[in-house]
């Protein structure tokens, strides 16, 4: 019940939050230069037509009124009316999501999996010409500009060794999957290079704790020692690591999404701030928002199951 509860008074502490938010991005897309009008009818509009659907599309009204109408349509779970699209934007919204869900999940796993054998193996042999080497690779890997990464794997994985597909999202589960293996490999590359960093200082300092002596001089396996007694208690300040580059991740996949031809919330992104599509630019604001709170509120609740010392309160 302390998670129920404890996560309820989390989401009751985005709304406050949310409100910041959303009148930062309403403000902000107001003083940028260019209208929706202007844009959508092009040069050939003339100003009593760009008046005209000025008035259309309700930026004339005050900027208290049109701020109020899009508190109001976010209470309906509509976020109002693409611009750009001419569509609901909630339903465009949950479209997109999931293809962004997808590639952040799967490059979470693919960290990890590189992420655990690698800063155990590196922390015990620490110094080591492997662990030289494994931190070479990924502050290599970091370096790089994520947009030059991706061309140089295209060209290596997907046309001089035909493995993945250029781009594209597939049609099914399957198809979808083998499109988003190589994207997600490259956001991993970068957040692995972070993990693996702080949890080889984690074990390598929680290696020379007493209870690993004494587990030590019990009889215990030197695997059983590092799984079971070392690795629980190194994972906390890799969790925070994690939960604040995956919120990083998720509103930083424009590049991706943009290089591999994914249609996500990064991709809207760009074409809906292109449009000075005001609506789904709020709404995307939000629907980022939200989603970090959420991976915060997961990165508290794994730090409980982890260490049962922290207390959800």
């Amino acid at each position: 019940m302390n998670v129920v509860f404890f996560s309820l008074s989390r989401l009751l502490q985005l709304i406050p939050v949310l409100l910041g938010i959303t009148l930062v991005a309403f403000l902000l897309l107001r003083v940028m230069p260019g209208d929706p009008a202007t844009l959508m009818l092009g040069s050939r509009g003339t100003p009593e037509d760009i008046a005209a659907l000025t008035r259309q599309l309700g930026l004339d009204r005050p900027l208290w009124l049109q701020y109020l109408s899009f508190l109001s349509d976010i209470v309906q779970g509509s976020f109002g009316r693409s611009i750009a699209y001419k569509t609901q934007i909630g339903p465009l919204l949950i479209e997109r999501l999931w293809p962004t869900l997808a590639l952040v999940g799967l490059s979470t796993v693919f960290a990890l999996i590189m992420t655990v054998p690698l800063a155990l193996y590196t922390a015990v042999r620490r110094n080591s010409l492997a662990d030289h080497a494994v931190k070479f690779f990924f502050v290599a890997a970091m370096s790089m500009p994520p947009f030059w990464l991706g061309v140089l794997l295209v060209l290596l994985l997907s046309i001089v060794f035909p493995v993945f597909p250029v781009s594209g999202y597939g049609k099914d589960w399957l198809d979808r999957l083998h499109h988003l293996t190589l994207p997600a490999i490259i956001i991993a590359l970068g957040t692995a290079a972070l993990t693996i960093r702080s949890l080889r200082s984690s074990v390598i300092a929680v290696l020379g704790a007493d209870y690993v002596d004494t587990a030590r001089a019990k009889g215990l396996p030197e695997g059983t020692v590092i799984w079971r007694h070392v690795l629980r208690n190194s994972l906390t300040s890799t969790i925070s690591v994690l939960a604040v580059h995956t919120s990083w991740v998720i509103g930083g996949t424009v590049v991706i999404e943009t290089v591999f031809g994914i249609p996500g919330l990064g991709s809207l992104l760009v074409s809906s701030i292109s449009a000075r599509d005001y609506p789904l630019v709020q709404g995307l604001t939000v629907t980022f928002a939200v989603l970090v709170v959420l991976i915060n509120l997961l990165a508290d609740i794994a730090y409980s199951i982890v260490d049962p010392r922290v207390s959800l309160s």
